[in-house]
């Protein structure tokens, strides 16, 4: 029997899938939904992922699963984008082994009936290792903007530093955001912590720029940058950094501000 034989078909049934688009996983094949690319980082390396998922609306939808497994005080760095496109997927699993660093920062921005969203899996299978996510959801429409996040810390792992946080916006009353975090913990000297917050601009700040003179849509504008810029502060190189705050607003339709 073939490897794609034994495979399943993931379904809205599945956690890790509670949220996604039934229509595309009941029409896309399971090498598609099921496939893994695999990575490691050499013990004391650096690699560092800029990912935009940008194609239309009308692109199909796609599903991209990445592994890595993170040696001894090496550091992996993820910074993406979803925007385009019916359906978008972004998941990870990432394996720290001790004094590794992982580094993610996800931005989802879109309107209409787009479903978007990031699933991760962090497991800190030895000691020292840190990481730290930051993810943020700008929706309008009807759109949804997910965030699963899973914290794994091995009975070994002591000294673990985790990091989650997630927060969205919700430029119109039927879009709608979801986020799942979870922490599962077998050693007892570490710190892990998880914030979620979902809702509106900030009107206050939106009263004390019109106050200055600032034009509302000018405004609403700026505060979805300052916002969403909160996924990519931890990218070192600003040209990258400004380049992926860009093509994250350039998404904003206009009249959804």
């Amino acid at each position: 029997m073939s490897e794609t034989a034994i495979l399943e078909r993931p379904t809205t049934r599945d956690e890790d899938w509670r949220y996604a688009d039934a229509d595309y996983l009941s029409v896309s094949s399971v090498d598609t939904l099921t496939h893994w690319t695999e990575w490691s980082v050499a013990p004391g390396e650096a690699r560092r992922e800029y990912v935009s998922l940008l194609s239309g609306d009308g692109a199909e939808g796609s599903v991209e699963r990445l592994r890595v497994h993170v040696g001894k005080g090496a550091r992996l760095e993820v910074f993406a984008t979803i925007a385009g496109g019916r359906y978008r997927r972004y998941e990870l699993e990432v394996t720290l082994e001790d004094g590794a660093h992982f580094e993610f920062g996800g931005v989802t921005i879109g309107g209409g009936d787009k479903v978007q969203e990031f699933v991760t899996r962090t497991i800190h299978a030895a000691p020292n290792a840190t990481s730290n996510q930051v993810v943020r959801a700008v929706q309008w429409g009807r759109a949804v903007g997910n965030f699963l996040g899973r914290v794994e810390v091995q009975r070994d792992a002591q000294k673990t530093d985790a990091a989650q946080n997630f927060r969205a916006i919700l430029l119109e009353k039927g879009a709608s955001a979801n986020t799942k975090p979870e922490l599962e913990i077998f050693a007892d000297d570490v710190q892990c912590a998880h914030g979620a917050a979902i809702g509106q601009l900030d009107q206050q700040a939106g009263f004390y720029m019109a106050a200055r003179g600032i034009p509302p849509e000018v405004a609403r504008k700026l505060l979805v940058q300052a916002f969403i810029g909160d996924a990519f502060v931890a990218i070192e190189d600003e040209t990258i950094r400004e380049r992926m705050l860009s093509e994250a607003l350039e998404q904003l339709d206009e009249a959804a501000l």
